[in-house]
């Protein structure tokens, strides 16, 4: 690959010349949409791209990948490889944060055809007078390009052109054509004509012409850092007080963070915080009936009090809340907020702009369905209003009066129940003020839907890792998420459980499914999350017949025991403090699965430079399990025969293995898993 260099941020390609470019530039990788999305990409990684470049006949191409942030004003260039079979490769290092665009450039390269015909006449004995004065021509064209001029060139206006000190390059390329047009020198302008020199200096003053531009700019959305890796706990500050019967506030709130730092959390994601409605308010367990003193529900936002641009009095004041996010930033943990676009009947807008609401035959507003469930304590917005473009601002303004209280993480529920269209444009502004926003697209519903909104803008995405849980379903579908296109543009955020979700495999309340379940999202994924306190004293009974839970926090507020701790809370800080020690862990898409002769125990692979992990897992949580595992050691570079050290991070444990197959045993009771980090 030839060193980077700077060149004018225009194409070289006029209307004129397309009917002389020769060359086709598809089946371009990775390209989403026809270049409609970007990829994402962290500052620092590595972008490598690929393309089918071809041209008709056989002459050799040219090709070049152009690229530029946002801010640039120029493109950087650098040539491509050529892979095989017409298909070429490039990368480019996304130094920074924001948008990147990138592109590709192709033409035929004459310099390079001309010196591999030199070469095939000069081997089958020809004469090549005749080619030599071709090349002259050539070389004159490299010269002038050099910031010479050629012989015989007068300048205008002058009796006498005044001396030129020429530089180093030109005197070489005007000897260089003067050999070449030397009869008398023939045999020393055949060496140079095939030599390196001439091969050097047709790189640094490329002849194009007839230049093929590749018809779409790419982009490359660049995040930050916490955008790839990062650990979410989920709490409902309500239930935050440590007194059984008060409402917790954000003072609460920030009296835990200390326990929930140490356990390696950098996310505090809050459910609506904002003033909940008192009309049709539901009680415990969805109950139509609400009860005196009961809270009602966080997602019925809106009171007299006010809307999504308010907080809960009970909970604090906005200072309050602007104290809670300082003082986590102390512990290096950001707070998320909920961005739920839903009203409660009692929220302003329902008064004040009743046209963003759909209404019934009899004129009243419909409230929120998903049949069978009901939620008459919920007004859904209605985007197909005529007054859409208000209610996109509003939408906006309540993000950015977010932004201001220093909040740069959004979970969104149920983006995909909202436009595409509206998320592309409301993330694209908000971004513009706070480049460094980040938005979790909260959507389980049909594939399609979900990689459209990662594609839309949302940074991460929540996934179908809660219903999978056997060793074939987990690996088809980790093999989904970072071997195929989505790799590009969708970055999985797991989570065992949610708030709303007590999924049927952990209804039985089994410590080793827990630990099980939560280890793999913590190895799998590079960013995972928890519904903190119920996760980890393993809440289980659910709401008979559903994959939800029987006295869910939604509907009340719960006391917790918060100095509990178990095994599970001792795997959680373990696992967490292994993740920022070891990058292998720190991004999602390294991974590799290994073979093994049991159907329920998974091994895997994560490499990241040096830092080499090795992860197995038994899947099933109710039986001692063992198998042999065979390590790709042809991937460690780790010969056949050569012994290594496999150093058990969870344990302590070492172990010393040879060659690619060993043998493991794994005890549900004990510890379900190994977390080997291998030493040669």
């Amino acid at each position: 690959m030839s060193v980077p260099t700077t060149i004018s941020g225009k194409s070289t390609l006029s209307q004129s010349t397309q009917g002389q470019s020769r060359v086709v530039i598809e089946r371009v990788t990775p390209e989403l949409d026809g270049g409609k999305f970007p990829i994402k990409a962290l500052p620092g990684d590595v972008v490598a791209v690929e393309a089918d470049i071809f041209a008709d006949g056989h002459d050799y191409l040219a090709v070049v990948l152009l690229y530029k942030h946002a801010s640039d004003e120029s493109w950087t260039e650098s040539g491509m490889a050529l892979l095989g079979n017409d298909r070429w490769g490039a990368s480019f290092i996304a130094e920074k944060q924001g948008r990147y665009t990138y592109t590709f450039e192709a033409w035929i390269d004459h310099l390079a055809s001309w010196q591999h015909e030199v070469h095939l006449k000069v081997a089958d004995g020809q004469r090549i007078t005749s080619e030599l004065l071709a090349g002259a021509t050539y070389v004159d064209g490299m010269l002038v390009r050099a910031g010479g001029k050629l012989d015989g060139a007068k300048a205008r206006g002058k009796k006498k052109a005044e001396p030129v000190e020429e530089s180093g390059d030109v005197k070489v390329l005007r000897e260089m054509a003067a050999l070449f047009r030397d009869e008398s020198r023939y045999d020393e302008a055949v060496s140079v004509a095939e030599s390196d020199q001439f091969t050097f200096y047709a790189a640094r003053y490329p002849e194009r012409q007839h230049v093929t531009r590749y018809q779409h700019e790419l982009g490359v959305e660049v995040d930050r850092a916490r955008a790839g890796f990062s650990t979410w706990y989920c709490l409902f500050p309500r239930s935050a007080a440590r007194e059984e019967g008060k409402h917790g506030t954000f003072k609460d709130v920030e009296a835990l963070l200390p326990r929930i730092s140490t356990m390696g959390f950098d996310v505090l994601y809050l459910p609506p915080i904002h003033p909940i409605g008192t009309a049709h308010r539901k009680g415990k367990n969805n109950s139509v009936i609400c009860q005196p003193g009961e809270p009602g529900v966080p997602y019925g936002i809106g009171s007299a009090e006010g809307g999504h641009d308010a907080i809960h009095s009970e909970l604090g004041t906005v200072d309050e809340f602007k104290h809670l996010i300082a003082i986590a930033a102390n512990y290096d943990m950001e707070v998320a907020m909920d961005l739920a676009i839903q009203c409660s009947p009692d929220h302003p807008w329902a008064k004040d702009h009743p046209e963003w609401f759909k209404k019934r035959p009899d004129g009243t507003i419909q409230y929120a369905e998903n049949p069978p469930k009901k939620y008459q304590d919920i007004y859904p917005v209605y985007f197909e209003t005529d007054d859409w473009q208000n209610l996109w601002e509003e939408l906006k303004r309540v993000l950015l009066v977010w932004a201001s209280w220093g909040v740069r993480i959004v979970r969104v529920d149920n983006p995909h129940t909202k436009p595409f269209a509206f998320w592309e444009w409301v993330i694209a502004e908000v971004k513009k003020e706070f480049p460094d926003m980040l938005f979790l697209a909260e959507a389980f519903t049909k594939p399609k839907v979900m990689q459209e909104l990662a594609k839309g803008g949302f940074a991460h995405s929540y996934t179908y890792y809660t219903w999978r849980n056997t060793k074939y379903e987990l690996e088809e579908y980790m093999n989904e998420l970072t071997k195929g296109e989505m790799r590009y543009y969708f970055r999985p955020n797991f989570w065992p459980t949610t708030h709303d979700i007590n999924p049927y495999s952990l209804q039985g309340g089994h410590e080793p499914q827990f630990l099980i379940r939560y280890f793999l999202a913590a190895t799998l994924s590079s960013n995972y999350g928890i519904y903190g306190p119920s996760f980890e004293l393993m809440e289980h009974i659910p709401f008979p017949n559903k994959e939800e839970y029987l006295n869910s926090e939604k509907y009340e507020i719960r006391y917790w025991d918060w100095e509990k701790t178990n095994k599970l809370t001792y795997l959680i800080t373990l696992v967490n403090r292994i993740r920022r020690e070891n990058a292998a862990l720190q991004t999602t898409n390294n991974l590799t699965f290994c073979a093994v002769n049991d159907d329920a125990i998974m091994a895997y692979l994560k490499i990241s430079g040096n830092n080499r992990l090795l992860i197995i897992v038994n899947t099933d949580a109710y039986n001692r399990r063992a198998g042999i595992v065979q390590v790709p050691i042809w991937q460690l570079g780790i010969g056949h025969d050569q012994a290594y050290t496999v150093h058990d991070l969870l344990t302590g444990a070492y172990y010393t293995w040879t060659g690619e197959q060993n043998y493991v045993e794994l005890d549900p009771y004990v510890l379900p898993m190994h977390l080997f980090r291998i030493e040669v």
